[in-house]
């Protein structure tokens, strides 16, 4: 099993679709990394070599990736939480940004539906 960028990579599975097992790597970017590290994308991780294993560690070296990533996502939204922009104040509240309705939807960002009781109509 290699090791690249502090992620196993499933050794059963080509190249392409291996990488993308790394936060921050898609298909495209897997794709540009092996051609930068000269080796074939429908090549199994197991059949890799010590030297291109080196090379593809060197290609995903120059990309922002994983535990970096995370933490400039995370800083960049603390910041929108800080100045207190629209897109702030639903990720502190915990609703949709992007212009979702919320009457009906939603419930992945809000969470699991709190019950709200009718008030009991006086007895006369």
């Amino acid at each position: 099993m290699a090791r690249i960028a502090g992620v196993d990579i499933p050794k059963n599975k080509r190249g392409v679709i291996a990488l993308t097992y790394i936060f921050g790597i898609g298909r495209s970017r897997a794709k540009e990394i092996l051609e930068k590290a000269n080796v074939s994308e429908d090549k199994k991780v197991q059949d890799w070599n010590d030297d291109e294993i080196s090379g593809i560690r060197e290609a995903v070296s120059y990309f922002k990736i994983e535990g970096e990533l995370r933490s400039e996502i995370q800083l960049n939204i603390k910041r929108l939480m800080d100045i207190g922009c629209y897109r702030g104040i639903r990720h502190r509240a915990g609703l949709p940004l992007r212009g979702q309705r919320t009457k009906n939807n939603s419930r992945t960002r809000k969470g699991k539906r709190k019950t709200v009781a009718n008030k009991k109509k006086a007895t006369k």
